[in-house]
């Protein structure tokens, strides 16, 4: 017979109190059905397993209300990440949809519940929102799906994009009331990633007293305006002035979003209205994804290098994901927290393109012609005979080269080869050296 162990009534205490607290962990994590939640600020340090806090300081972030915009037919795919990486450690936010729902027992609320019927049941565009109104996610069809190139006037034929422009006047209404005390609002999208420290260090340099309006800039016809992907801020103060001009506009408003084709606009017409002028924003704010994003360019009235990064857009959930824990680290190890465009090319862009040179089913996006190159080796010859020439691209076919190096995509279709001459962009980043600090644009 195999004697019993004895344990201690100390022993089997202290093990129920470890099984309490990694079940409340677990559960805080998991479960924040209001978006205003209470989260572990713990970690374990992978190498030492020593205890390392989860969420760097965010000073300020108690004054914040983090609007999330969404749609149906997206939301179950784009939002989740978010829990577990940009939203964990904001403790006020809000995700609004054109569908009420629970998505890992977090509300996603209904954006468009305040919208007039006499809007809703006359214009095509709440067509899907009628039927999701009746039917639930069961009255979402094929085409709901169904995605389309980005044109000069958006996606038209889209249904879920064509909805979306109405979201923007009653979000910002609606997420005032959530948190009518907040300081700042800060919007964004499912696909948009933001570094937290980087905002925050930004938004002190504001008077949140006063109306604010923060993004990057885009114009359509004589209205400029914050582009809603890349994200916005607005002050209290900011908020509600455009709240109080949909309340006493709110028909003609509703007539103008209706002949308009972008809700982003429409908001940025109203704060206009109301005399609140947008602060330019680029390259602050980025409506690029990593592999897009040229940071020594030199042709717009900026130079991105010593600014500060503080969101990117049309994101992958593997890209927010690592773009989170590329922040863990360099917070973890180096305890730097505010991120710069010189630290993004640094640390992350060099980093991959001198990981693998060459790259198979790859398009850096080089884009100057190179007629007289007919294969691939052709074509790296032709970057190598260029002096400025830093990178190249074999697309179908065609060569192109360029002088300012860019990450690129995945290119999923056709035959695309990439490569980069490393010991250029290795000078190109040398010269550009180290920042002085961060430009705040301000």
């Amino acid at each position: 017979m195999v004697p019993r162990r004895r344990f201690s009534r100390r022993f089997i205490a202290i093990a129920a109190l470890i099984a309490l607290f990694l079940l409340y962990n677990l559960f805080s994590l998991n479960s924040h059905p209001t978006g205003s939640q209470s989260y572990s600020n713990t970690q374990y340090d992978s190498s030492t397993g020593e205890p390392a806090p989860l969420c760097p300081p965010l000073p300020g972030i108690d004054d914040v209300l983090v609007v999330m915009k969404t749609g149906v037919t997206e939301s179950r795919e784009k939002v989740p990440i978010h829990f577990s990486t940009t939203l964990r450690c904001i403790p006020h936010y809000v995700i609004y949809s054109d569908f009420e729902e629970e998505i890992q027992g977090v509300k996603i609320h209904d954006a468009l519940r305040t919208m007039d019927t006499s809007v809703t049941e006359r214009v095509a565009d709440f067509n899907l929102y009628n039927r999701l109104k009746v039917l639930g996610r069961e009255g979402l069809e094929q085409d709901d799906f169904a995605d389309e190139a980005n044109s000069a006037i958006g996606k038209p034929n889209n249904p879920g994009w064509k909805l979306d422009k109405w979201k923007f006047l009653p979000m910002a209404q609606e997420a005032l009331r959530y948190k009518p005390d907040a300081k700042w609002f800060v919007f964004m999208e499912a696909d948009t990633y933001i570094s937290w420290p980087t905002l925050l260090s930004w938004l002190a340099r504001f008077d949140a007293r006063k109306p604010q309006y923060l993004g990057t800039e885009t114009q359509i016809a004589e209205t400029i305006f914050a582009h809603g992907g890349s994200g916005f801020m607005l002050s209290n103060p900011a908020l509600k002035l455009a709240s109080e001009q949909y309340d006493t506009r709110r028909a003609e408003l509703d007539e103008y979003t209706d002949l308009h084709w972008a809700g982003d606009c429409v908001l940025g017409k109203v704060l206009g209205d109301a005399g609140v002028d947008l602060h330019f924003s680029w390259p602050i704010l980025q409506n690029s994804n990593l592999g897009e994003l040229d940071e020594f360019t030199q042709e717009l009235y900026r130079e991105p290098w010593c600014f500060i990064a503080v969101a990117f857009h049309h994101l992958s959930s593997s890209d927010i994901e690592n773009l989170w824990k590329f922040e863990q680290k360099r917070w973890h190890e180096k305890n730097k927290r505010i991120l710069l465009h010189s630290d993004v090319f640094r640390e992350w862009l060099y980093p991959a393109m001198s990981t693998q040179p060459t790259k198979l089913n790859w398009d850096n996006l080089a884009d100057e012609e190179q007629l007289q190159a007919k294969t691939f080796d052709d074509c790296r010859d032709a970057c190598t005979a260029q002096n400025k020439c830093v990178q190249f691209a074999f697309r179908d076919g065609v060569c192109f080269t360029g002088t300012r190096p860019r990450l690129g995509n995945p290119r999923k279709t056709g035959y695309s080869v990439s490569g980069w001459v490393m010991d250029r962009v290795r000078h190109m980043m040398d010269k550009n050296g180290l920042c002085p600090g961060p430009d705040y644009g301000n």
